[in-house]
This record gives C-alpha cells, structure tokens and sequence, in this order.
C-alpha cells in the first residue's frame, strides 16, 4: 500500500467514524426525514465502498505480482553462474584447523559437502584469512599459500558435483585477530603471542572489548592488505570456487575502517565516507581485476552498528552499496552489528531483512536476508515479497543438513522439483516407505 493508499483508507475510516457519531446523536427518525442527511450518509458508504473496491483490487493485484515473483526454489543468475535456488549457507567460523596452518581437514569437507548434497544452492566457506595475521582465531582457515589453496580443491569440487556453488568468503579479522576460540565458539580475548598469537592490526590503535591493544596500520600496511586480498582471490579460484565473497562485516578490518567508531584515521583512510570506503573498494577492485570475468563477487556487510548516532549506518551502506555495484560486485550479504564491543542487538525473527530490502531497492542490486530465518514458509515470503533475492539459513543449517528438502516439502513443493540427488528420491520427505 502507497503513502496515498494509506492516507485515503485512514480518512474512509475517519469519514465511516464520523457518519456512525453523527447518526447516534439523532433519532432515528431523524435521520430519514432529514433528506440533505440521508444524501450525506448515502454518499459516504458508496465512498466506503469505493475505498474497500479499491482495496481488493490493489490486494488481488499485489496478489497476481507475487505469483509472478521468484520463489525459494527458483534459480537466480549471478554473473555466468546459474544457482539452483535461492536457499543458501552463509559462512560460519568452525575454528577447527587442527594444526593452525590454515589447512581445512576432513571435517570441512564432510561440513560442506553435506549442505550441498542436502540442497543449498549456494555453499559459502567460513571466514578465510588472506594473511596468518588475517585470522581470526590461530583454527582459521586460510588461502595465503598453495598448500592451503590445494586443500580446498576436493571440497569446491565435490560441492559443485552435488548441485550448489562453491564460494568462500575472504577476510581480515583486523582488531578481532589472535582471538582465542575453540569449535564452541569465540572466546574474545588476545591469544599471547608466545602461546601462537600474534599482535592485531586494525585503522586506529583502538582495542576490542578485553583484546589486546592492535597496531595502527600505515598507508604501505594497507596497499599489502588490498593485495593479500587479490592473491587469495587467485588461489580462490586456482583452488576451483566458483565465487568469491570479500567480508566487510562484523567489525573485522574493512568493517573497522568504514564504521568513524573504530576508524579515527585523518588521512585518505579516514574521516569522510569516501576515505572510510576506499579499502573496502580498493579490495573490491583488486580482487574483481584478477578473477575470471562473469564469475560472481559478493561483498558481505553490516547494514548497521546498532550504536546510534556517529556510527555506521543504513544511509552509508546504501552508498557503499552503489559503489560497490559500479565496481563490479554481483550481490550484498546483508548483516548487522558485532562492530562496536557492548552494543546490544535486537535480535529476532526478520529483524535483518528491512536492511536487505531497503538496500535492494535503492542501491538497485541483488541482496541476501540472513539471521533467525528458520521456517520454509517464512524465508518463502521473504524471497516472494522481494524483500531479498536469497534467504542464508545459518545455524537451523547446522541443525539439519537437509534444511532445503525439508522445506520443499513443506511448501508442497514436487519431488521432482526439489534438489535431491539421484540417490536420495526414494526416500524423499512424504514417501509411504
């Protein structure tokens, strides 16, 4: 419903309260043998009527448009890649690299290759360091070597061969670094770098709640981050990904350098929103320049540091957004927060998706929704009503591996429709045995 819809409705309201308050302070009688009242009244229901016509239609027509719209498992097109549906697994830290040389093991294969065989159209790899010092944990992962780069081989290759796109999200953990954290969970205090810690590095010597004090990076530090960040990019693709996803959220470096909380700089880096962007660009443009052309680039964001005024924001993501687009990035993976230490999120059903719509529509670009969508009918309307182009199921996906075929038989969807490899169907949801 428009502004005009909505304010011609509230005053059909108001004119149906008026005629109901005038005729009670009236006899009946009254108000038939007062004809100019009667003409007063008939000319108001048929407004009323007129309104409540009106109202069908534009319902039957936004009806009609939702028919239309894509649904959770059609396929969206995203550079050359065609994705099977729009059900996707966002990335999430495992903080399980047993030796803490950035090798993903046994169980990142057995993790990832279960969401493709149990239907996600699209696999996103976790947090992946560019550098040993872009980890977040010493148990992350990392593309800063072949060695790691040959590792990820058979986990892309068996996540493409089970039907989903293979992407991995490329990052710097900046002040967050040297964290300790085990499979449970981050810990959020500064791994000594005796004990296999390393000192952080962050836009401003400004620490992270308990974590240690980080280094300031200098202008040369920052030329080395943008071509960390290309070079992974190419052992990303070497190693057979089919995207790639650059990580500016969740108060990691490029997150750092675009929120004025974290990033007190006053040279190019710092200050106005175009030097706050410009890394967050930089690394963009880098990293689009050494992939293959039509391959899909995302760039995951927080839409909001949920801290108020003199942070970052919906209005600076929008922009970031724009400038994004025009340097060649296919989607944004919208997210919020866990930027600025204490700050409290309002976390509940939905409560991301009004930022991916609101990005979407005025950045003019391809946006996820991600955080506490757990229901098939839900994540449906979310994609139906267009208020994002794919929906990330993130922890019911650690639930359950096979959260898409569930969902497709719980949306009535065929069989035959539904992402189930070969040798699954006889023992598809609703089968008698």
């Amino acid at each position: 419903m428009t502004n005009d819809d909505a304010v011609t409705r509230g005053m059909a309201a108001g004119t149906r309260r008026g005629g109901r308050h005038a005729s009670s302070g009236e006899g009946a009688g009254a108000a038939v043998d007062n004809p100019v009242a009667a003409d007063s009244k008939g000319r108001e229901k048929e407004q009323a009527a007129r309104v409540r016509h009106a109202e069908r239609e534009q319902a039957a027509a936004a009806q009609r448009s939702g028919a239309h719209a894509p649904g959770l498992f059609d396929p969206i097109d995203l550079g050359h890649e065609r994705i099977r549906n729009r059900i996707w697994l966002p990335p999430m830290c495992m903080y399980s690299v047993a030796r803490q040389d950035g090798v993903p093991t046994d169980f990142h294969y057995q993790h990832y290759v279960s969401r493709a065989l149990g239907g996600f159209g699209m696999v996103i790899v976790e947090s992946t360091a560019v550098s040993p010092k872009g980890r977040i944990s010493p148990c992350d992962l990392g593309l800063w070597n072949d060695t790691q780069a040959e590792a990820f081989r058979r986990i892309a290759a068996d996540v493409r061969a089970a039907g989903a796109l293979p992407v991995v999200q490329l990052n710097h953990s900046g002040r967050k670094g040297s964290s300790g954290c085990t499979p449970l969970g981050y810990i959020g205090r500064t791994v000594p770098e005796g004990e296999g810690g390393w000192r952080p590095e962050a836009p401003s010597p400004l620490a992270y709640g308990r974590m240690e004090e980080p280094t300031q990076l200098s202008v040369e530090d920052i030329r080395g981050v943008v071509r960390d960040f290309a070079s992974a990019a190419q052992r990303a693709v070497q190693a057979g990904f089919g995207g790639i996803e650059i990580h500016a959220a969740h108060g990691y470096l490029l997150s750092e350098f675009l929120d004025p909380i974290s990033n007190q700089r006053t040279d190019d880096y710092g200050g106005s929103l175009d030097n706050r962007m410009r890394l967050t660009l930089e690394v963009s443009e880098a990293v689009r320049a050494v992939i293959p052309r039509g391959m899909p680039l995302l760039v995951r964001v927080s839409a909001t540091d949920w801290a108020g005024d003199g942070g970052w924001d919906l209005a600076q993501t929008i922009e970031l957004a724009r400038a994004l687009k025009a340097r060649g990035v296919d989607l944004i993976d919208v997210s919020t927060g866990q930027i600025v230490h204490g700050v409290h999120t309002p976390a509940k059903p939905n409560y991301q998706v009004p930022f991916s719509e609101r990005i979407r529509s005025k950045a003019l670009v391809p946006t996820t929704a991600v955080g506490l969508i757990t229901k098939p009918k839900q994540a449906q309307r979310i994609v139906k009503h267009e208020q994002a182009d794919a929906v990330e199921i993130g922890r019911a996906g650690l639930r359950d591996p096979y959260w898409p075929l569930r969902a497709a038989y719980k949306l009535g969807l065929p069989t035959d429709r539904a992402p189930y490899p070969e040798q699954y169907v006889r023992a598809a949801f609703g089968t008698k045995r």
